[in-house]
């Protein structure tokens, strides 16, 4: 790894903090060019010298805020104390501009608000603030500047990102209108004709078998076509709760799905505690959703493998978890497909409703999903 990557792991950082180096730089050099010089021990150019070095320290602000930001408190605290105690030594007697802080501090500021650890960033802002306001002898001259310099490049920074995260989630809401607009022109034209068709086999067939298929067709088609409106509905409303408005829809049992998967050979377990009733008809289809894909995954990529189903029904929401053992036997060509999106579109599903999915390997061999729900789906009044 190059020196250049360790110092400045974000290459596009470099040329911005080169361009405020060279800035405040200047600024110092300026000011301090117009005041007289320094009459101490120190030397002519102790003020300038200090500025300076705070100036050199953005070069490294990237990857050391903290050590930065400390340095430029140093600094501010022997500026404060040479001008209280020995004038002359370390700030000039009669500066052309009076200085409480370094002229970097803006640049140190703004880049403290992004530091992950909030309480640390607001506390060294804090500690900027205040020696550079001198809040003990307050004035008009030196106040307000101080404020400048520390609080409000800090609150612009704040302001910015709000705005950036409320357009960024603005344009996620358009794209899932957009998105649930496309799945219902295009899959539910599709879905009604098959339902519409399955509907005309069944009536014109005389054949008891015949009758039987397109009779599960039809009704398999008119379940996801309710199913479909649920999906498109959530991803219309982009989080808010629809339990009202889905009321007249019965939410499918994932009971139906163990039984389907018993009747075709599968050896599945079955357990549910709690009342289900509880449960919003919009989250308890999301449960149906994860069994659904969870025993799906266990017959393609688990063949002949023991499955566990459990759901745990609670007054604040219900846990699914559904596991399986490693497989038993190859697993069959005709199953394998599908790309590997099913899990990562279940857990898109999961988070709309507000809830949590987590799937991994188990320590013993097989499989483990668990999802977490809430009863209801939150609403914006719930998050805030």
């Amino acid at each position: 790894m190059s020196r250049v990557s360790v110092l400045w792991p974000n290459r596009g950082d470099l040329p911005w903090l080169v361009f405020a180096t060279a800035l405040f730089g200047g600024l110092d050099v300026l000011v301090y060019g117009l005041s007289p010089a320094t009459t101490g021990w120190a030397g002519p150019h102790a003020a300038l010298v200090l500025q300076l070095s705070v100036d050199v320290s953005l070069l490294f602000l990237a990857r050391f805020p903290v050590p930065v930001a400390c340095w430029a408190l140093v600094v501010a605290a022997v500026m404060l104390a040479s001008e209280r105690l020995a004038p002359g030594l370390f700030t000039p007697v009669a500066p052309v501009a009076h200085v409480a802080l370094p002229f970097a501090t803006p640049a140190i500021a703004t880049n403290l608000v992004r530091l992950p650890d909030r309480r640390l960033g607001f506390t060294l802002i804090g500690l900027l603030a205040v020696l550079g306001t001198r809040l003990w002898s307050p004035s008009w001259e030196i106040t307000p500047l101080g404020l400048v310099n520390t609080v409000l490049p800090a609150l612009a920074v704040l302001y910015l990102g709000a705005r950036r995260e409320l357009v960024a989630t603005a344009a996620r809401l358009a794209e899932r209108r957009r998105l649930a607009e496309e799945m219902h022109d295009v899959v539910t034209h599709r879905l009604s004709l098959m339902v519409l068709h399955a509907g005309a086999l069944g009536t014109s067939s005389t054949e008891p078998a015949v009758r039987a298929a397109a009779d599960e067709i039809r009704r398999s088609g008119a379940t996801a076509l309710a199913e479909l409106r649920d999906l498109v509905g959530v991803l219309r409303d982009a989080g808010e709760a629809r339990a009202d408005r889905q009321a007249d829809h019965d939410a499918p049992d994932p009971a139906t799905l163990v039984a389907e998967a018993r009747a075709v050979g599968e050896e599945v377990t079955y357990t549910t505690t709690g009342d289900p009733e509880r449960i919003s008809p919009t989250v308890r289809r999301t449960a149906y959703r994860v069994v659904q894909e969870s025993l799906t995954n266990a017959r393609k990529h688990a063949a002949g493998a023991a499955v566990s189903v459990s759901l745990s029904y609670r007054p604040d929401g219900l846990t699914v978890r559904v596991t399986n053992d490693a497989a038993r036997r190859p697993p069959d060509d005709a199953l394998t497909g599908g790309g590997g999106v099913g899990l990562a579109g279940l857990t898109q599903r999961v988070e709309l409703v507000g809830g949590t999915l987590r799937a991994g390997s188990r320590p013993g061999g097989g499989y483990q999903v668990d999802a977490i729900l809430p009863a209801y789906v939150p609403t914006r009044g719930d998050a805030t």
